[in-house]
């Protein structure tokens, strides 16, 4: 009887430590699938404004490289890839997801003018990537884009495949950059990256860590969605309304640059260079997503900060 009891007892302690692990759990992912009302994205729509909003959630592990860095790239607790002149008078600071369709809507609406900025020394950018579709809808194309844009970055060409795979982007629900062969077919369209180097770095997701790391930062910044983009700081759906379009940001970075000298430096390097080393990290999971529209001419807008 008393063994009987004593296994009663074991069995019941053992159910209940596994019920609060779920309750923990779910807690978690409820924390992390609230909006915590950030306008993630405006975009102009034949005379309307869209708003998509993609929440982080919680994480995917990995045994990859935990310290390798690409070359130029920021480690630290924030992880990031910065294109622009490093002395440049304004920071443009986006966290984006590259599964994400409101980051493509955004990256596609302010490619030309954030070029401009960067190009004329007004303006760099750092780019924080995360994987939140990966861990929302399942999948590993969030964190193979993103593991290979920053192959690209050791050649000197994370700027120019940045944009390939946003212009190449496949349905959110669709995860074809899992398939390392489709990001390597991709890198052909970008003049100098394709390269025995390139490819080995894609294929054994040699900066999987690093990828994590930076999705685990978005996980504590207290931000809930993709894209979330700041201007020196200040969260851009913020302004205007959240209503940003290129124009207005050309005009804010000029208010703020007044009176300073533009950045000297390059803004994207364009010859070849060996991987860095350094930091590590990532995570995802649920993600919840929602659209609204407001009239208004075409637009495309911005959003949040660090």
């Amino acid at each position: 009887m008393n063994e009987k009891n004593h296994e009663g007892r074991r069995s019941a302690r053992e159910r209940l430590q596994a019920q609060r692990a779920k309750e923990q759990a779910r807690a978690r992912r409820g924390r992390q699938v609230i909006v915590a009302g950030s306008l993630l994205a405006v975009l102009a729509m034949a005379g309307g404004v869209a708003v998509w909003v993609t929440a982080a959630g919680d994480g995917q592990s990995g045994t990859d490289n935990e310290t390798a860095r690409p070359k130029q790239a920021g480690g630290g607790d924030r992880p990031a890839v910065p294109v622009g002149a490093p002395d440049a008078p304004s920071t443009l600071t986006v966290w984006e997801d590259f599964r994400c369709p409101a980051c493509q809507q955004f990256e596609t609406g302010f490619r030309k003018v954030t070029h401009e900025l960067q190009d004329s020394g007004q303006l760099k950018t750092e780019y924080h990537l995360v994987t939140i579709i990966d861990g929302n809808m399942g999948g590993q194309g969030s964190r193979n884009a993103a593991n290979a844009a920053l192959c690209a970055q050791d050649a000197g060409k994370f700027r120019d495949f940045h944009d390939v795979l946003y212009s190449h982007q496949p349905p959110e629900s669709q995860d074809k950059f899992a398939d390392k062969q489709y990001l390597l077919r991709l890198a052909g369209k970008v003049k100098g990256l394709a390269s025995p180097a390139f490819t080995k770095c894609v294929n054994d997701g040699t900066y999987n860590g690093f990828v994590r790391k930076s999705d685990d930062a978005f996980g504590k910044s207290g931000y809930r969605g993709t894209p979330t983009v700041l201007l020196n700081g200040k969260d851009l759906a913020k302004e205007q309304s959240g209503r940003v379009t290129p124009a207005v940001l050309k005009k804010l970075v000029r208010a703020a640059n007044k009176g300073k000298k533009p950045g000297s430096a390059s803004p994207s390097a364009s010859t070849p260079a060996a991987p860095g080393r350094g930091a590590a990290g990532a995570s995802a999971a649920p993600h919840e997503k929602r659209a609204g529209a407001a009239s208004a001419p075409p637009r495309t807008g911005a959003v949040p900060s660090p």
